[in-house]
């Protein structure tokens, strides 16, 4: 694998597809695989990648089922002897000691990379995330929010963010240390950065934190992640960003799509913007259909339920409609939470319900798919995304055409004819203007 610059593994699908769109997008060819894929596959159907990425779960994983996860994963990956290996997170850093741990996959990495310090750049300016003196900021519409005042990460189901300094944050997760190379160390002449950066290498921190304001700042950060003997990143898509900033990639235009008559959306999201994607979906000639998560994620009833779901499904789609199904609408969702609280009451705790939920919900996408012939689906929910599109029969995925900054539309690879060349969106919960899914059947923004 002469030509590998990268691998990386993305923490859930969405985030995965993003890692990829900001490579594709400076015409590094970068394909994303469902698991690790063998050398021998890479040289007989992708004889010309140059950066290979896995999607992975770890987002909503305990530190133990990092563990029993990970390892495995981050090993096949290093058989590939790529340059650099990247952790990928999102970039407002979605984690906890409990869930999605950053700090436990910093020290599963470390175990098998063995990097003389690793790496962490969050801040995206391209996707409106920032880190000034150690802090994340992120952008709603036109206000700027630090993390801990973000009026939807603050308050966030499973990984609420109570600190906006991403050192104290880190270092709930781990005992390793960490350094800043902030706004200040990144400014200056050449030398004075190299500088600046081997002395603080000289301390040996474990981790170096590097801010991230502007595209100036990215590219020298991009820079000295590459030239420096590092060989384990942690961050956001920004790594991407700032490395073919650094590699003077210039960026590539995509064409088009082209639009379709109709598109199926699969949405296990909770956020507010999906619910409003949702309402402007109904406003505007999409079917819709609630998605009763209590009798989905029931073994006794699953069966059934799904069986429900796709005939009334299928019938609205020989309609030619296209078709939004949903288990929520935004985060106070009477229904989910009542849903949820039995459930709870059954000893079902809220991991296993969204596994559960994201399993049969993709297992659903699946049965329309092939039954509709259907050919442009979108995913909404990052833990949706990731349990989801592990039922297709999919493989791998490579960028078709660029929505919304780190929503790209993708074109799928699947050993079923019948799925292979499908086009799918991957959506996080929080991202997209109202008319998101009308975007995606049109196969352009709108």
């Amino acid at each position: 694998m002469q030509n590998l610059l990268l691998t990386f593994y993305g923490d859930d699908f969405t985030g995965s597809a993003d890692a990829m769109e900001s490579l594709s997008l400076h015409g590094v060819r970068s394909v994303l695989f469902l698991s690790p894929p063998t050398p021998e596959l890479l040289r007989e159907q992708f004889p010309e990648v140059e950066a290979v990425g896995v999607a992975g779960a770890s987002r909503a994983m305990t530190p133990a089922q990092m563990e029993a996860t990970l390892p495995a994963i981050f090993a096949a990956l290093q058989q590939l002897n790529a340059r650099l290996f990247h952790y990928k997170v999102c970039s407002t850093f979605d984690s906890s000691p409990n869930i999605g741990s950053i700090g436990k996959a910093f020290e599963i990495g470390q175990r098998i990379f063995h990097s003389p310090f690793v790496p962490l750049l969050v801040g995206a300016p391209a996707l409106k995330r920032f880190c000034v003196f150690g802090n994340l900021f992120a952008t709603v519409g036109d206000e700027t929010f630090r993390l801990d005042r973000h009026p939807m990460m603050a308050r966030h189901a499973v990984t609420p963010m109570d600190e906006g300094d991403l050192r104290l944050h880190l270092a709930k997760q781990t005992d390793a240390t960490i350094a800043l190379f902030d706004l200040l160390h990144l400014s200056g002449t050449t030398d004075e950065v190299n500088e600046r950066f081997a002395a603080l290498c000289d301390k040996k921190p474990a981790i170096v934190l590097f801010d991230t304001f502007d595209e100036t700042r990215l590219a020298t950060a991009g820079r000295l992640i590459w030239e420096s003997n590092a060989r384990f990143v942690i961050g956001s898509s920004g790594v991407g960003y700032a490395l073919t900033s650094h590699w003077q990639r210039p960026r590539v235009d995509y064409p088009s799509a082209g639009a379709v008559e109709q598109v199926i959306v699969m949405s296990g999201s909770c956020a507010a913007a999906t619910a409003a994607q949702i309402e402007w979906a109904e406003a505007n000639g999409y079917a819709s259909l609630r998605l009763n998560a209590e009798l989905l994620t029931e073994e006794t009833t699953a069966d059934a339920e799904r069986a429900r779901l796709r005939q009334a499904a299928l019938e609205l789609l020989n309609t030619e409609q296209s078709i939004v199904l949903y288990s929520a609408r935004g985060p106070h969702d009477a229904a989910m939470q009542a849903s949820n609280e039995r459930l709870r009451l059954r000893g079902m705790d809220e991991l296993t319900v969204r596994e559960r939920l994201g399993q049969q919900q993709g297992i659903l996408l699946r049965e329309l798919l092939l039954a509709s012939g259907v050919r442009r689906v979108c995913v909404a929910g990052g833990d949706t995304s990731s349990h989801a599109i592990s039922q297709l029969g999919i493989y791998a995925l490579e960028l078709l055409t660029p929505m919304v900054p780190g929503q790209p539309l993708n074109r799928a690879h699947a050993t079923d004819a019948r799925l292979d060349g499908l086009q799918i969106a991957l959506k996080g919960g929080q991202h997209g203007r109202p008319n998101h899914f009308e975007s995606i059947r049109r196969g352009a923004l709108q």
